[in-house]
């Protein structure tokens, strides 16, 4: 959005400014300004759903003033998400490591739900509707395994003197799967897995797979 004409615009921002279109209407957003805070107020205590809101304004006519000054509001706040995004290096990489986390994590309920294949194998609309539903289960549990060995993983290696910076594992995603197998129908012995665990109920790690990937001396 502009605060100005569009050849003063381009003056100014000779890059950015063709990308801004809509002229800012300030007037109307201070007009509205306590609806808007009414509405903001309702989302936040739960009185109201984003999804209501949306469709509710959506639906309405142009002559609404109050969802007029909402979709002025949402044009000013994407206008400073992306000069932000344009102007910031540091801020594109943050948004591109989000991204390729969550890209991770569909990925990862896309290997439990269809073992890699891409089709639902279960043939009865009852047990696909139960492997869906265990889905959700499934992935967390996978997770939370992961994130445990991941942090117990850095302790040991630390407790070598071995440096593991915090920045570098903001940039890890737990969303992984290459310790999964999703074939074929495992057969677990409790006691001889239980008997495996130490006192703490941790597997033992692997040092020969970290010296593998360079983590120990």
């Amino acid at each position: 959005m502009r605060d100005d004409t569009p050849t003063e615009i381009a003056k100014r921002y000779p890059h950015a400014g063709p990308l801004l279109g809509a002229r800012w209407n300030e007037d109307l957003v201070a007009d509205c300004w306590p609806g808007l805070l009414r509405m903001a107020g309702s989302l936040k205590y739960g009185q109201a759903t984003a999804s209501l809101i949306v469709g509710k304004w959506s639906a309405a006519s142009r002559q609404n003033t109050l969802a007029a000054a909402l979709k002025e509001w949402g044009m000013l706040r994407r206008t400073v998400h992306l000069a932000k995004y344009l102007s910031d290096p540091a801020f594109r990489r943050k948004i591109s490591r989000q991204l390729n986390k969550g890209e991770s994590l569909h990925a990862l309920r896309r290997d439990l739900h269809y073992a890699q294949q891409g089709t639902i194998t279960r043939p009865h609309l009852e047990q696909q509707t139960e492997q869906a539903w265990c889905l959700t289960v499934l992935t967390n549990s996978v997770v939370t395994w992961t994130t445990e060995y991941y942090s117990w993983a850095v302790l040991e290696v630390r407790s070598q003197g071995r440096e593991v910076p915090d920045e570098i594992l903001s940039h890890i995603s737990p969303g992984h799967s290459d310790n999964i197998n999703f074939f074929g129908v495992i057969n677990v012995d409790v006691e001889a897995e239980l008997a495996k665990l130490d006192t703490s109920g941790w597997r033992p790690l692997r040092p020969a797979q970290l010296r593998e990937l360079g983590l120990t001396p």
